[in-house]
This record gives C-alpha cells, structure tokens and sequence, in this order.
C-alpha cells in the first residue's frame, strides 16, 4: 500500500465510489472537489495497484491555532480491517503535528456505527451534550435540525 498526499485529479476516482463505499447512502455532495483543489497538503489517498483504496480529507483550522480537522474519510468495503484507515490517520496526525497542531476533531452521524467504533479504537473520544436512542453521546442539531452528529476529538502528543 503507498499513501500520498491527495491531488485534484483523485476527485473523479473518489467521488465515483463514495455512495458504494457507504452501503448505498447519499454522501456526494457532502464532498466538493474544492478538498482535493485547497487541502491537498493535509489530504491523502491510499493505493494499492495503482487502485485507490482510501482517502482522507483534512485540514488546519483556520479559527482554531492548535486544531486540525478530518472532513472526510473512506476505505474501501473490501480493504476494511487491514490497517488502511489507521495509516491515513496516522499519516495525517504526522502532518499536522509538524505544523504543531496537537487536537483533531471529526463528526459523523450517529447510524454510522463502524466509524463510531474505528474512531475510538484509534483514541478519538467521543464529545456531546446528550444520548441518543442508541447510547452514544451526540450533538443535537449540529448539521441542522434532526441532524444530530457525533463529535471525536483526540488529543496527539507534542
């Protein structure tokens, strides 16, 4: 597996398998290329073969000095469990942390229980106000009305 910083002409590729890789659910339009044009020093793709089997979308906070952020990421269905999303998170807390950022935020939605479960595998702790019908901490509204979200922030050491 080779892991190398995202580039503009990734999106087509990433973009093409994004609803597949979520089992089917709507997740395009959360993804505009303007990622893979502004934030492809902080974003990665993982190949194998010369076929792209992961991304991560990322980057330093703007408002935030000490923060980074993972908008996005994805791992192939059939490359799940091997270590793919761990080494892109590795890659990119290495990355922010040479532009000494030292806390990484992500969300995802609360009927995602994989990314629930490999976020707090990899030391993501799960931040929120209430319990949802299913247990886990979320953030009420947080995209909006009804769109309740789950908040992971982990702390990277110095």
């Amino acid at each position: 597996m080779k892991i190398r910083c995202a580039n503009p002409s990734d999106y087509d590729d990433v973009i093409s398998v994004l609803n597949d890789w979520w089992g089917g659910r709507l997740m395009r339009d959360m993804l505009p290329r303007l990622f893979f044009v502004h934030f492809c020093n902080t974003s990665f793709v993982a190949e194998e073969e010369g076929e792209i089997i992961g991304f991560l979308i990322g980057f330093l906070s703007q408002a935030e000095a000490e923060e980074a952020y993972v908008h996005f990421a994805g791992v192939h269905p059939g490359y799940r469990r091997r270590g793919v999303g761990r080494a892109l998170y590795e890659r990119f807390f290495e990355t922010v942390r040479r532009e000494g950022r030292t806390i990484v935020r992500c969300v995802t939605s609360p009927v995602n229980k994989g990314s629930i479960a490999f976020h707090t595998g990899i030391g993501f702790e799960v931040e929120g106000q209430e319990r949802s019908a299913e247990g886990t901490k979320v953030y009420p509204g947080y995209d909006g009305p009804g769109n309740d979200r789950v908040l992971f922030v982990r702390q990277l050491p110095v």
